[in-house]
């Protein structure tokens, strides 16, 4: 098959925004979520959404686009969950797979293709992870196939960190504008912060 799959854990509960659910704050006029999907599907192969299940709001923020819903039932036993189930069950044949975090706003299509064109100017399979402009690690992250059986192995709630580090030696970096790969906002103070810089810029 070959190309590029986009995976978006976005099964967790969003506990820390005390009631409401920050995949579905409204960013430039859609929920978050949906905004972050489009963006995958602009630049990708293929987009997998983990949810937790298929008759969640999320789910319906997602009506009428051509993703892929993976149901994660066990989320609560951490983001590991969404990367067994989601890179488990994507259609195989996959170059490599990037893992779009859900909560970051401030990404886009160009970022994804940023990250991708590292990857294809490398002569070997590589794992690319975008960063800040400073060269601060961040997401996303792009991960070859040869990793996919250790990312449906991971447990707990480290995500895939002891991916990345197994992987040092050959992970490659592309610093993103400004701190768009940083930004992810886990609480109402963060969104409030947030929106009130964006209303200041604009």
């Amino acid at each position: 098959m070959g190309g590029i799959a986009v995976l978006i854990p976005a099964a967790g509960s969003s506990s820390r925004m005390r009631g409401t659910d920050k995949l579905l704050m409204d960013v430039g006029g859609q929920p978050l979520l949906r905004r972050l999907a489009e963006a995958a599907l602009a630049a990708a192969n293929h987009v997998c959404v983990a949810l937790p299940g298929h008759q969640h709001p999320r789910a319906q923020a997602l009506a009428g686009l051509p993703v892929q819903i993976v149901e994660v039932p066990d989320a609560d036993l951490g983001m590991s969950s969404s990367f067994r189930r989601g890179v488990g069950l994507m259609p195989h044949g996959f170059e490599a797979v990037i893992v779009l975090p859900a909560d970051m706003p401030e990404l886009c299509a160009d970022d994804l293709r940023a990250v991708i064109d590292t990857y294809r100017r490398s002569p070997r399979p590589v794992l690319v992870r975008a960063t800040a402009e400073d060269g601060t690690p961040g997401h996303p992250v792009l991960f070859p196939s040869d990793c996919f059986p250790a990312l449906t192995a991971l447990t707990g709630d480290m995500g895939a960190r002891t991916v990345l580090s197994a992987n040092m030696h050959r992970l490659r970096q592309v610093a993103l504008p400004g701190q768009r790969a940083l930004v992810d906002l886990d609480t109402p103070e963060a969104w409030a912060e947030w929106e009130s810089a964006q209303q200041a810029a604009e």
